[in-house]
């Protein structure tokens, strides 16, 4: 058992029986009354985050969660294979713990959260970035940067993505996963 003394960002905690990981903290030392801590707990699951004060010098259940590399392999419907890269070992996830699934390609690294006590996956990060090559758009037009007009453009993944109107069939570009929005072109 820990005190909320032991607080840190990214500490992973049970509460209300569910995990959360600590996003930010502050202690509070008032005029008046005794100390209390002000949190922010991000959900592992769903993703909420929620506010919620403590009582400092309460107990708290600190749960130990593992990041494991994983590379993906194929999917089947919502099914998502992946392979251990340490072990070898191979494994299924379904889609909802996925971050952004659209943009998986075969070969993707990742990286799986894991709760160590019950060896269960909590979740699977995808890098902030991936370079996607775009297999369908409408032809570009030289000299169409000064305008913010965007186009859709299918890659390589299935997924549509909005990318400027110079931006041709074949070409490669980096996509922020968070968001799925265009970020670059990358230069072949």
């Amino acid at each position: 058992m820990a005190t909320t003394s032991d607080f840190k960002n990214g500490l992973c905690i049970e509460h209300n029986g569910e995990l959360y990981t600590i996003v930010e903290f502050q202690h509070v030392k008032p005029g008046k009354g005794p100390a209390f801590v002000r949190t922010k707990l991000k959900n592992l699951k769903t993703g909420k985050v929620l506010p919620n004060t403590y009582t400092a010098g309460v107990k708290i259940n600190v749960q130990r969660v593992e990041r494991r590399p994983y590379q993906y392999l194929y999917n089947d419907g919502n099914l998502y294979h992946f392979m251990n890269s340490q072990t070898f070992e191979q494994t299924f996830f379904d889609k909802d713990l996925i971050s952004a699934p659209d943009f998986l390609k075969e070969g993707q690294q990742v990286e799986v959260l894991f709760h160590t006590e019950t060896e269960t996956p909590l979740s699977c990060d995808m890098p902030a970035y991936v370079e996607l090559k775009i297999t369908y758009t409408e032809p570009g037009e030289r000299g169409n940067t000064a305008t913010n007009t965007l186009k859709d453009a299918t890659v390589e993944t299935g997924a549509i993505v909005k990318v400027p109107l110079f931006i041709n069939e074949g070409e490669i570009i980096k996509v922020d996963t968070r968001s799925g929005v265009y970020s670059e072109r990358v230069k072949g």
